[in-house]
């Protein structure tokens, strides 16, 4: 698989209320515009927007270059069943994903060569600082959720059949609760970009913790701690790459240098980590 040459060095960037922009990616290299740059062939990751949002990725795509200055990344952030469909294209070369049924599936059916989970956080419910819903009272998302639902507050869904959608769609379900009328409103975009609308129309919102701390949100954490909440991301190498980088990628993800990093970003800003790395 090819995925063409770009130099100078492309930057795709997104700015978010006037907050400061994330650098999405990444550095793709020609033969003669950087020393050390091998094929030129670019390593294809596709991830979630959360992780992208939070800011991770800059931190460990340089760092990975910084280990393999043979090899350029490029990253596409998207929701997590995108960055799956991507895979069973063909298109992406290793996955960085936290939707965990969907990525059983995508392994079953023969299109992951293995699954790793390198890190955790958690969902949260945020909300305006009022809560009219009164859910900082309640000890559980399900409950939560269909104190929302009754009540008529506004809810907004991230709809892009990402891992965080798919994990609120799991708890709508399991609280038996019909998405219809005006409360419930689907963006359809990424975790940063809903975050900015749930804002502007003081509406509650699943969201992770690491997207909601980098950018910065006015939005109140009011419902934490549930177990159902954990929020998994593993790596996923794809077996239709033939991209000779993809498994140095996929191996130096699961590292623990790699662990290093992830348990080491945020701590220098919030004092504590946006990720909690698994394993060794």
């Amino acid at each position: 698989m090819s995925h063409g040459r770009i130099c100078p060095p492309f930057l795709a960037s997104n700015t978010f209320g006037g907050m400061k922009p994330f650098v999405a990616l990444i550095v793709v290299l020609l033969g003669g515009c950087a020393p050390g740059a091998a094929s030129g062939e670019v390593i294809v990751l596709a991830s979630t927007t959360s992780t992208q949002d939070s800011g991770l990725l800059d931190v460990l795509t340089a760092e990975f270059e910084k280990a393999h200055p043979g090899h350029a990344v490029k990253v596409v952030a998207v929701g997590s069943g995108e960055a799956l469909d991507l895979g069973r294209r063909g298109d992406a070369d290793v996955l960085l994903a936290h939707s965990p049924k969907d990525e059983a599936k995508f392994i079953a059916q023969g299109h992951g060569v293995s699954r790793t989970t390198i890190m955790k956080n958690n969902f949260v419910i945020a909300g305006p600082r009022g809560d009219p819903s009164s859910i900082a009272k309640i000890g559980d998302a399900v409950s939560a959720f269909r104190e929302i639902a009754g009540s008529g507050a506004r809810f907004i869904s991230r709809g892009d059949e990402s891992g965080t959608h798919r994990r609120e769609l799991s708890l709508w379900e399991e609280a038996a609760i019909a998405l219809k009328g005006d409360w419930y409103f689907e963006a359809g975009s990424g975790m940063a970009e809903t975050l900015v609308i749930a804002a502007e129309k003081g509406a509650y919102i699943l969201t992770d913790t690491a997207t909601l701390r980098a950018t910065q949100s006015p939005l109140a954490i009011l419902l934490s701690g549930d177990d159902t909440l954990i929020n998994p991301y593993s790596v996923i190498p794809v077996v239709a790459t033939r991209n000779r980088g993809a498994p140095v990628l996929a191996q130096w993800l699961v590292s623990p240098q790699a662990r290093s990093v992830i348990g080491a970003f945020g701590k220098d800003r919030f004092g504590s980590s946006h990720f909690e790395p698994v394993g060794p």
